[in-house]
């Protein structure tokens, strides 16, 4: 009887801290390899060793730019977990013919409730109430009565992109009986909800202006301070897409001046770094960039990373490829 030869198992390198979860699964059916920090140690692993892999398993935190696709010369697949693309070079991913996964659709849900959550705790100034609440105001004599917020339901909604995340923020907004406008380069087909092609209008007219568009160069400080100051005093912004979106030192001024309602920030631009000057304002709310941070989406999402990199190295389509869409 000829004993058949096991093929051997397909060698990743992955570039940052996964979820347990998902790295123990990655083991089970690869051999991984972690990639050395930045610097001399990463290049002479990548000069030595680069062509030893068949795969690359990232996350849109840390993505993969054209210099490390480059020193992998043998990859078929790269496999991100999350959905921001700015950090991935795609085209150099194309110029390959590398097919490149991300975590679309599964994580929807999540950050538009986050959005939502948001809104809700900025204009009804939530955090703020519990502090007020904790530090025993609500009960001494003669503090001064707890300031109104400003209600959601029935609200102008303005969302700047309307991606997969910014539909499904609309169709929330129908629940609040709010009056939705969107701002994107091109109007979005088959949707009812109205295109407004200038993002200063938009800014005037809304009463919350969520941002839901894409990363990266084309968007960076997209919302500045005209933009801010179009919105004015009776509006809030939320931001739950990528921090670069907004001009965060105009940000700041804005807040600080009181030039506009409130900020519900999801994201900032050097995070993990936050502007010291918000610690103190009770006109934002601010979280470490939870928007897909629930145990069902990061797991569907280590899921989605598991499958297209199984679909990439065999050769077949990806469930979700960037170069692709």
């Amino acid at each position: 009887m000829t004993m058949q030869r096991m093929s051997p198992r397909p060698v990743l390198l992955q570039t940052i801290s996964l979820l347990p979860s998902l790295e123990r699964q990655l083991a089970e059916t690869y051999t991984v390899h972690r990639l050395p920090p930045a610097g001399a140690e990463r290049d002479a692993f990548l000069a030595a060793r680069g062509a030893e892999f068949d795969g690359l398993v990232t996350s849109a935190a840390s993505g993969a730019d054209a210099a490390l696709i480059a020193a992998l010369p043998k990859i078929r697949a790269i496999s991100s977990f999350g959905v921001g693309l700015d950090k991935l070079d795609l085209d150099a991913a194309r110029k390959r013919g590398l097919p490149v996964g991300y975590t679309p659709d599964v994580l929807n849900d999540c950050v538009a409730d986050l959005a939502f959550a948001l809104m809700l705790a900025i204009g009804r100034r939530i955090p703020e109430g519990d502090r007020y609440v904790r530090a025993g105001r609500w009960v001494e004599k003669g503090a001064a009565p707890f300031p109104f917020g400003r209600q959601v339901s029935g609200a102008n909604l303005g969302i700047v992109g309307l991606g997969r995340i910014g539909r499904t923020i609309a169709k929330r907004a129908s629940g609040f009986e709010m009056d939705v406008r969107y701002h994107s380069r091109n109007p979005v087909d088959g949707v009812a909800w109205k295109h407004e092609p200038k993002l200063l209008e938009l800014a005037r007219w809304a009463d919350f202006l969520v941002v839901i568009t894409a990363g990266g160069a084309q968007t960076r400080h997209l919302v500045n301070a005209e933009v801010l100051d179009a919105l004015g005093t009776k509006g809030y912004i939320v931001n739950v897409a990528r921090g670069t979106v907004i001009d965060e030192a105009a940000l700041v001024r804005a807040l600080k001046e009181k030039r506009i309602g409130g900020a519900g920030l999801d994201v900032f631009e050097n995070e993990p770094q936050v502007p010291a000057e918000l610690f103190s304002l009770e006109n934002v709310v601010m979280v470490p960039h939870i928007a897909s941070a629930t145990v069902q989406t990061r797991e569907a999402m280590g899921k989605r990373v598991l499958d297209n990199l199984a679909a990439g190295l065999a050769g077949q389509p990806m469930p979700s490829d960037a170069t692709a869409d």
